[in-house]
C-alpha cells in the first residue's frame, strides 16, 4: 500500500518543469505553433489561425507532456523585437527556433537570426529543435533542401533535431515535442539549470 502512495506521489509532485524558447522571425509560424501545442496536449482549444496576430513582447503557454511541465516563451520575432531574446536565454532548458519553408526570400534573415542565437553563451548547451514549418503548403521547400541551405553541419558539437512540420494541421508536432522532452531530461544544460536553482534531480 504504501508503495502504491508513494508512487502516486512520485507521479504527481516529481514532474520536472522545463522552459523553452520558442524563437524565429516574423511571420514563421511561432505562435501557430504554440496554440497547436494547446490543442494537441491540453483540453484547451487553441486559438484558429484567422485569429492569431503577431507577438508583440511575450506568449506563454503551460502544458504537461509525459512526466514533464513545459513552461513555452513565445517571443515576437520582428526586427525590433529581437533585442529582447536574449533576456530570456539564461533560463532556458532548450530553443525551438521556427523556420517558414514556404518563403525562401526570408531563409538567408532567418539563418542570420539563428547563428546569433547560437552564438550567445548563456544558451550554452541548449537541445535545440529547428522547425520547418508550413509544410502544408504546396510552395513549401522539403527538410532536406533548407537544412543544406543552413548548413547544420556546423552544429555537430550541439544536440539538435530538425524536423518537418506544419503548425496548421500538427504534422511532425508531436515527435518533435517527445524528442525535445527526452532531450531535455538527460541534458547537461539541465543539469546546470538545477544546480543553479538549488533543486536535486528527481530520483535523487
Amino acid at each position: 500500500m504504501f508503495s502504491l502512495f508513494y508512487g502516486l506521489w512520485k507521479y504527481l509532485f516529481s514532474k520536472t518543469e522545463f522552459h523553452v524558447l520558442i524563437l524565429g522571425i516574423d511571420k514563421a509560424g511561432k505562435t501557430t505553433l504554440l496554440e497547436k501545442l494547446k490543442s494537441v496536449y491540453s483540453n484547451l482549444e487553441g486559438l484558429p489561425p484567422d485569429r492569431i496576430v503577431p507577438t508583440v513582447g511575450l506568449n506563454i503557454g503551460r502544458l504537461e507532456v509525459s512526466n514533464a511541465k513545459l513552461v513555452f516563451w513565445d517571443l515576437g520575432g520582428q526586427p525590433g523585437l529581437r533585442s529582447i531574446w536574449e533576456k530570456y536565454y539564461e533560463e532556458a532548458h532548450a530553443v525551438v527556433y521556427v523556420i517558414d519553408a514556404a518563403c525562401p526570400s526570408r531563409f538567408e534573415d532567418s539563418k542570420s537570426a539563428l547563428e546569433k542565437v547560437l552564438r550567445h553563451e548563456d544558451l550554452r548547451g541548449a537541445p535545440l529543435l529547428i522547425l520547418a514549418n508550413k509544410q502544408d503548403l504546396s510552395e513549401a521547400v522539403s527538410a532536406e533542401e533548407l537544412a543544406r541551405y543552413l548548413d547544420l553541419k556546423k552544429l555537430d558539437e550541439r544536440v539538435y533535431m530538425f524536423e518537418a512540420v506544419s503548425a496548421h494541421d500538427g504534422m511532425g508536432i508531436k515527435e518533435s515535442v517527445e524528442w525535445l522532452v527526452s532531450e531535455m531530461e538527460r541534458s547537461k544544460r539541465t543539469e546546470v539549470l538545477r544546480v543553479r536553482a538549488g533543486v536535486a534531480a528527481p530520483g535523487a
